[in-house]
């Protein structure tokens, strides 16, 4: 199977088709092109997707990755930008090692084609320039031989004329001889150019058409050959990555399957536990019943004045938890609104805080002492005196820095129970009215506060009634102060801030004289004019089980 033998008469043709290999290379090359493009826009889309969805540095959002489940979504997006990089090294692969490869390949293609078929119309123009020859010496063979006949025939038609002189006659027969000698060397010509050109058309056609032929027919095979290996290449360079995407999404199922859901569970109850106890059944209070009531057991508005509080019909729209509705104003300094734990907490934070921006501005100090010292061994690098303001400056900054920390210390040591209270501040004292009850009550507690200081009930909208002051004054004027049901003994330092508080101190003992109802508070008193609420979890109760109206809780 040789071109040389087989296509000997179809040069044009071989020359289209190889031309035709050459668009064919050219247009895998572009593809693949096309295909390293399309692989470095998915990877960069990839990237921006992963750095779309990460966390915000010192942002809310950041905090949330705490979670196993947010932990998972972060190893995916990181895995996810792993994924991208695979994309990109297929991309400089396939540019690397094909189409740089191939677009030199075809430049010395197209040279090797170009000399081939050069070779080829050499050989076409030199048998056709043989051929030329060959029927120049045949027409002058042929025009010689009929010059001859003719020389030939006037001869003997002048021997034949008696009319005709002798002269005449010996010069038509010289003529013709003449006529005959040159037939005679045109036919040697002839002969010789044919055999020369026999001798050359069995060289086109059996030496040197095939050689070109056979070397076209290999520069052919090699472009088949090389476009299959750049093929094979294209999907071996995708193979490579495999492996690595396979490790990035074994990573994205390892991270799955590493979430907890009972640990994102305890993470929740770390976040938001407030510390108090839920609040426990309301007792029924009988109205029906004329009699001396004491104060309402879930109520903190007037029981320390040993007033009771006035309910009527309609419903309360307070809450059913009254101490979780968040204070509207401005937070203090020491997170006292919030709850124990969220109060600790919070102090936490703001400690590791200041601790970060004292090793910044530590740090900074260090720069700028080292900047210093080059100065004072360079004189002509600046002038050591101009950082000492800075200096004097960063020294200042973490100085106060230091002091704010010891303050927010001081306040986690308070929370957790690790130094006595900072200072007593003003205590609510019991008593009763000055003076004469309002001539409107509601028939909700109001004004009821959480230690943390947050406002926990509404007011409630229902009707007013009014009521005579004298009447209450009346009916309540001989009431005598609650007897003590038992000790209490405090655990931690309470200052009691709001009205119907008292303030506590570690180690206390006071009077209990009144239990928690289950609305996570215990009424103590310190001497006869001091009393009020503590929550129950900052007490240790001791009750005295003969006293009158201790309760028993199983």
């Amino acid at each position: 199977m040789s071109w040389g033998t087989e296509l000997w008469d179809q040069f044009d043709n071989l020359e289209k088709h190889t031309q035709w290999g050459i668009d064919i290379l050219e247009k895998y090359i572009k593809f693949v092109k096309e295909r390293t493009e399309i692989e470095l826009s998915y990877a960069k889309q990839l990237r921006n997707l992963s750095k779309k969805y990460q966390p915000k540095k010192n942002s809310k959002e950041e905090e949330e990755y705490k979670y196993t489940s947010c932990k998972a979504f972060l190893s995916t997006l990181n895995e996810m930008n792993d994924y991208a990089g695979q994309h990109e090294v297929i991309s400089e692969n396939m540019t690397s090692q094909i189409m740089v490869e191939l677009a030199r390949y075809v430049q010395e293609l197209k040279q090797e084609r170009k000399s081939n078929f050069h070779d080829g119309r050499k050989a076409q123009q030199h048998i056709e320039t043989c051929w030329k020859q060959l029927e120049s010496s045949k027409r002058r063979f042929e025009r010689d031989c009929k010059e001859a006949d003719r020389a030939q025939q006037y001869f003997e038609k002048m021997d034949a004329d008696i009319n005709v002189t002798k002269a005449d006659v010996e010069k038509a027969r010289q003529q013709a001889q003449l006529r005959h000698q040159m037939a005679e060397d045109s036919k040697a010509d002839y002969s010789s150019i044919l055999q020369k050109f026999n001798r050359e058309q069995r060289e086109y056609y059996h030496s040197h058409i095939p050689h070109i032929f056979q070397k076209i027919q290999e520069m052919e095979e090699r472009r088949v050959v090389r476009i299959g290996e750049s093929m094979k290449t294209y999907a071996e360079l995708d193979r490579q990555v495999i492996p690595i995407i396979g490790k990035c999404l074994d990573g994205i199922v390892k991270a799955a399957e590493s979430i907890d859901q009972k640990s994102d569970s305890q993470l929740v109850i770390e976040a938001y536990k407030s510390g108090f106890e839920p609040p426990g059944d309301i007792e029924f209070e009988d109205y029906a019943q004329p009699m001396k009531r004491t104060v309402s057991d879930n109520s903190l508005s007037n029981s320390r004045e040993g007033k009771p509080e006035l309910k009527f019909g309609g419903k309360s729209k307070g809450k059913l938890w009254p101490f979780i509705k968040k204070n509207k104003g401005a937070a203090p300094e020491d997170f006292s609104n919030l709850p124990p734990e969220q109060r600790r907490k919070k102090l936490q934070q703001k400690v590791h805080e200041l601790n970060k921006e004292i090793q910044k501005e530590m740090d900074q100090r260090d720069a700028i002492t080292k900047m210093k010292d080059v100065y004072l061994k360079n004189p002509q690098m600046g002038d050591p005196a101009s950082l000492d303001h800075k200096l004097a400056e960063a020294t200042q900054t973490i100085e106060k820095l230091r002091l704010e920390t010891q303050k927010f210390e001081a306040w986690l040591a308070e929370v957790e129970g690790r130094l006595p209270a900072r200072s007593e501040q003003t205590r609510r004292q019991s008593g009763m009215y000055d003076g004469q009850m309002p001539t409107t009550v509601t028939n909700c507690a109001q004004d009821r506060e959480s230690p943390d200081g947050s406002y926990t009930e509404e007011q409630s909208q229902e009707s007013e009634v009014k009521v005579l002051a004298t009447d209450f004054d009346d009916e309540f004027d001989d009431e005598e102060p609650l007897p003590a049901i038992g000790t209490c003994k405090a655990l931690y330092t309470f200052e009691g801030q709001n009205e119907g508080t008292i303030s506590v101190m570690e180690g206390e003992t006071l009077c209990v004289i009144e239990e928690d109802k289950g609305d996570g508070w215990t009424r103590i008193r310190r001497n006869e004019d001091e009393e009020g609420y503590v929550p129950t979890s900052y007490v240790e109760v001791y009750l005295d089980k003969n006293a009158k109206g201790a309760k028993t809780y199983i």
